[in-house]
């Protein structure tokens, strides 16, 4: 077996120059049969007869397996995958130093194109504002793919970078559903929202997509989280949230102050010790603004709540602040 294995590998080479076609390598006795990759022996075999199309294989993967309790450096030696967002990805960097500054020049000169850096530039960008949103891993990569798909298209040229990141972020998050609101988005960058605004619509109307209407269940697992409260409260809050928009008790309203008043009344009933600054805090929602909307939930309150639900505590508006005219002597 090991000669014959030898022959066909021999055979293989001596006929390769006919095996190509346009980069495509095929087998010269049966061409639409698809290949297979041998990454052990870093070959290419026809599966039907054998013949080695072409060797020596590059496998981009790491070389060893890594796990998280393990100590010491990363004995990975060729990093990580390639970025099949960028045009080359294996690149050298020298490190400068006073004796090798002609070999950095020229490195800089034969480097990564012009549009590769800014790529991992605004990639870079995209992953630390995500961190500070502990977004998942699935939309930084969809926000990655939008930036290069604005990149191609040259609709942003002349603005902001950070802003278009932060657009692309708002938008990548909304279509894995797992929407931010824009407040929360400009509090983990440096750029207004009226910047991320102008850089939003002009991706949804280069790239001809939309994002689904922001409701108040997008925000109401993650607020309910964030305020440490039992699952029976998540549902309650929710209901009474959905029927708030039913009802068209909150007209004018925005979605993440619908859900933060909810959850503030629902704490109320329940008898949860959580104020409306508590709330307003983790939502990003004035405590003013909560309680102003809580005065036009309260009177419609027997509509709002699930029929088996029965308040531990009796509903009241809550006190209006005391105006200046009180205090005059």
């Amino acid at each position: 077996p090991a000669t014959l294995l030898y022959t066909i590998k021999f055979e293989g080479h001596m006929s390769r120059k006919n095996t190509s076609t346009w980069g495509r390598q095929f087998c010269p006795a049966h061409p639409n049969v698809p290949l297979v990759e041998d990454y052990r022996a870093g070959d290419t075999v026809c599966p039907e007869c054998g013949l080695v199309v072409g060797d020596r294989v590059i496998d981009v993967g790491s070389e060893w397996r890594t796990f998280s309790d393990d100590t010491g450096d990363d004995p990975s030696r060729v990093g990580a995958a390639e970025n099949p967002l960028l045009s080359g990805d294996l690149t050298t960097s020298i490190q400068f130093t006073g004796e090798n500054y002609d070999m950095q020049r020229w490195q800089n000169r034969i480097g990564p194109s012009g549009s590769d850096r800014a790529l991992v530039q605004a990639f870079s960008e995209i992953r630390l504002m995500a961190d500070r949103l502990k977004a998942s891993q699935a939309i930084i990569d969809r926000a990655n793919t939008l930036f290069k798909k604005m990149t191609d298209t040259k609709a942003l040229r002349g603005r902001s970078t950070e802003a278009n990141c932060a657009a692309c972020l708002y938008i990548a998050c909304s279509q894995e559903g797992a929407a931010r609101t824009f407040r929360e988005i400009c509090a983990v960058c440096t750029v207004s929202k009226k910047q991320i605004g102008k850089s939003f619509k002009l991706i949804l109307r280069a790239l001809n997509t939309s994002v689904d209407i922001i409701k108040t269940g997008d925000f109401m697992s993650r607020f309910c989280s964030n305020l440490e409260l039992t699952h029976k409260a998540q549902l309650i809050a929710t209901h009474v949230a959905r029927q708030s928009v039913d009802l068209d008790i909150v007209t004018g309203r925005v979605p993440v102050t619908v859900a933060a008043a909810a959850i503030h009344l629902t704490c109320l009933a329940l008898g949860i010790e959580k104020s409306a600054k508590e709330i307003g805090d983790v939502a990003g929602v004035a405590e003013a603004t909560i309680k102003s909307t809580i005065r036009t939930m309260i009177p419609a309150k027997d509509k709002l709540f699930p029929p088996d639900f029965i308040p531990k505590n009796d509903l009241r508006e809550p006190s209006s602040p005391p105006s200046s005219a009180n205090f005059s002597t």
